[in-house]
């Protein structure tokens, strides 16, 4: 079971404005400094909600408060942000970086990071390593969204029209991931740049930069064999981050491109 924290978000409505976001709600803009945003997550005993930048940007997590501020800068000393795509968490307050973006198809081994007890850090730590490559006969893939279920991650690939879906156990060390599945998505834009899991393992929602994809009512951990429900955003950015806020409501954050984006927003998985 994964812990997800319920943050209560403040709204501002004379600072911020949801016109032209469609069905989004604008939370706040984050902190200018910040222009590559690939993920949001929370963890348990934190009000923060933690970030990183992508490919090129500085090894470090930040911790964001709901007015897009940086509360906390911490620094991992002992790895490099190769291309830092997505983030998960567990229980204990164990946050996870996916650094497996594959975007040239170059990269034969790729990582996820455990960083330990990231509310007891300050400035700076360190982070244990769980190395895995893709099983034999695969084509090298570029992965943007995974999240933790049951002491295994889960991990989608980023390609148009259809989606890979692979496992690598929670363990230090190193594997050769699992195929799941493959699934053929619907409609013009299906690259998948985030994914989470709701806190009692019922619903996962995957990112794409229009749109939220919900998978539900499956009874393994071939997702894709559920429920599968497409929910328009009504707007398209780059959007990069998605984590569960509750059981109705995730929250979002996207890249700064010129003057749009750069945002964080809440969506509402209700009607649906």
């Amino acid at each position: 079971m994964i812990h997800k924290l319920n943050i209560t978000l403040i709204i501002i409505p004379f600072l911020f404005s949801s016109c032209g976001t469609g069905k989004l709600d604008v939370i706040a803009n984050v902190d200018s400094s910040l222009k590559e945003l690939s993920a949001v997550e929370t963890i348990p005993n934190s009000n923060l909600l933690w970030s990183i930048e992508d490919s090129g940007n500085a090894n470090k997590i930040y911790g964001l408060n709901t007015e897009g501020d940086i509360v906390k800068n911490i620094s991992i000393t002992n790895i490099k942000n190769r291309d830092w795509e997505d983030l998960t968490s567990d229980n204990q307050g164990n946050l996870y970086i996916g650094d497996f973006g594959n975007n040239s198809k170059k990269y034969k081994k790729y990582f996820i990071y455990k960083v330990s007890n990231l509310n007891t850090v300050d400035n700076e730590t360190t982070a244990e390593t769980i190395a895995f490559k893709l099983p034999d006969g695969m084509k090298l893939k570029n992965f943007e969204a995974f999240f933790l279920w049951e002491q295994n991650f889960y991990l989608f690939s980023k390609e148009e029209k259809k989606v890979t879906l692979i496992k690598v156990p929670n363990q230090v060390g190193k594997h050769t991931a699992e195929l799941i599945s493959t699934y053929n998505l619907k409609g013009k834009h299906s690259r998948i740049t985030a994914a989470d899991i709701s806190e009692k393992g019922e619903k996962i929602i995957l990112l794409n930069s229009d749109k939220a994809i919900v998978l539900d009512n499956f009874k393994s951990d071939n997702f894709f064999e559920g429920t599968i429900n497409y929910l328009n955003f009504d707007h398209d950015s780059q959007k990069e981050g998605i984590c569960f806020k509750n059981n109705t409501t995730v929250i979002i954050t996207d890249e700064y491109n010129h003057l749009t984006g750069g945002n964080i927003y809440e969506f509402s998985l209700i009607p649906f």
